[in-house]
């Protein structure tokens, strides 16, 4: 049983504080976290618009804020700049977790470099060796980690609350910008002369692997440019953010 599990708060509890929180700012939401959990506690970033407010917003509660990432080794350029740029503005350092070299070795020999664009069980394998693995070694010995789901990016994302049990690791999963627009980000980022990607200077409101990421149009969904071949809008996730019911 991991600390977190034996220090779960009731259902009611969480109630209360999605309740109080949906009111509240990100960064009233992230000193609670703090406060709560201390180093037990880690940014999971992919260095997009809103996990680089948030881990400013983060850093200027506690200095030492531990960032995580998981490193694909099929990130734009520009990713790997701004995670050089993160680290020297806030001095700090960035805790990036890899895939499993055999298994990515294997699935390349068996389905070839760019297997996603066969199909969605390609797709989804590739997900699963690059980034859902490592993220489970990543939150295993964590008590609460914090992403930059916000509700208006659809999908499943639309009914998440800011402060859920993730029962797939075992620990608390903390949505500080749940209730957030991408303009509202983008706003922060710029007032706070936050380091960015300059790829959402291109059009890219959403970004993943080099592949797997392009450019939208104005009018298209924010996440139009994620895995933009396949036809179901419904299916633009990767197997890092699952919501459950038990969850809230």
């Amino acid at each position: 049983m991991t600390l977190a599990e034996l220090q779960r708060l009731a259902p009611a509890e969480i109630r209360s504080l999605n309740e109080r929180f949906e009111s509240a700012s990100p960064q009233e939401i992230l000193g609670w976290a703090d406060e709560r959990f201390g180093m037990d506690l880690a940014l999971m970033s992919s260095f997009g618009l809103e996990d680089v407010a948030l881990f400013d917003m983060f850093w200027r509660i506690n200095p030492k804020a531990r960032i995580m990432t998981l490193d694909t080794l099929r990130l734009p350029t520009e990713t790997y700049t701004v995670m050089d740029r993160v680290r020297a503005r806030y001095e700090t350092e960035i805790e990036a977790f890899t895939p499993d070299s055999e298994a990515v070795s294997e699935m390349v020999r068996d389905r070839g470099y760019n297997l996603f664009y066969m199909s969605i069980e390609n797709r989804k394998l590739c997900c699963q060796i690059r980034k859902v693995n490592p993220l489970n070694r990543a939150l295993s010995g964590l008590g609460a980690w914090i992403t930059g789901l916000r509700r208006d990016q659809g999908m499943a994302r639309g009914t998440i609350n800011i402060i859920e049990w993730d029962e797939v690791h075992k620990n608390y999963k903390i949505n500080p910008l749940a209730n957030w627009t991408f303009d509202q980000v983008r706003e922060y980022v710029v007032t706070k002369n936050v380091p960015y990607n300059e790829l959402h200077d291109q059009g890219y409101p959403s970004i993943g692997c080099a592949p797997c990421t392009r450019s939208i149009q104005p009018g298209e969904d924010l996440r139009a440019g994620r895995w933009w071949w396949e036809t179901d809008p419904n299916a633009k996730e990767c197997g890092l953010h699952i919501v459950e019911k038990a969850a809230r």
